[in-house]
């Protein structure tokens, strides 16, 4: 239980980090817009389109890095569901056993 416990709080700790990473891409270049949840590629960017990395590769290399960052940011946010669902599961047995 504190093994999980642990763990569930160091996702905790790179679930902010990704949340920060993707708020420093999106103050980068302001096409992108707001977002967190979204990958820049979901919704029409303001301002020139880019279609390849021939038009803007700037700002194509960093879409793809702030679509990397949200990747990872999903990734730990449903391992750390499954992590919370274990703390609670060892949690609930040692209220009832």
């Amino acid at each position: 239980m504190i093994t999980s416990g642990l763990i569930l709080l160091a996702l905790y700790f790179l679930l902010i980090y990704a949340f920060e990473c993707i708020k420093y891409f999106n103050k980068i270049d302001e096409r992108f817009g707001n977002s967190l949840w979204r990958w820049s590629y979901d919704y029409p960017v303001k301002g020139k389109q880019d279609i390849s990395n021939i038009d803007d590769p700037e700002f194509v290399a960093l879409r793809r890095r702030r679509n990397t960052a949200i990747t990872c940011m999903y990734w730990i946010f449903f391992l750390g569901f499954f992590v919370l669902m274990n703390f609670v599961s060892q949690v609930l047995l040692k209220i009832f056993v």
